[in-house]
């Protein structure tokens, strides 16, 4: 594989879960791999008048998705998979 991309990545995820810490703007995202392995993304806003649910899971996603990509680049590049 000579470059990762979005859908070879999302193909690696078997589910995504949110969870909202309680009494707080705090979103937990946690993408199970189809492989067992587990990568988790937060988001929090400063004020909590401003939170909003789906905005909070999208950045939390965003944020742990991008995780998963740093860590099947370093995965393929150890492998010495071009």
């Amino acid at each position: 594989m000579k470059t990762l991309t979005k859908t070879y990545l999302e193909n690696l995820i078997e589910k995504s879960e949110y969870i909202r810490h309680e009494n707080s703007t705090l979103t937990i995202c946690v993408l199970t791999l189809k492989s067992g392995f587990v990568v988790t993304g937060e988001s929090a806003c400063i004020s909590p008048e401003n939170f909003d649910a789906q905005i909070g899971r999208e950045i939390a996603y965003n944020n742990a998705f991008e995780k998963l990509w740093q860590l099947e680049g370093y995965r393929q590049k150890a492998l010495g998979q071009p």
